[in-house]
């Protein structure tokens, strides 16, 4: 999916929850975060409420819009 597309479905300021993720450093299951953006491979910026920074991969991390 593109940026465009990814933006239209996850607009910046959207909250979403995160489901699982294949990363050693992954926020636990269920935490909330804010879009924070898109980047130019189509990453999702994500700041969540612990803190973390880390970016979700759609079609790799499982997440949903809440």
């Amino acid at each position: 999916m593109n940026k465009e597309k990814l933006l239209e479905r996850y607009p910046i300021g959207s909250k979403i929850r995160l489901i699982s993720m294949d990363d050693p450093y992954a926020v636990p299951a269920g935490t909330l975060g804010t879009v924070e953006g898109v980047d130019d491979i189509g990453d999702i910026l994500v700041s969540w409420e612990n803190g973390s920074s880390l970016s979700v991969i759609p079609g790799v991390d499982r997440f949903e819009r809440v």
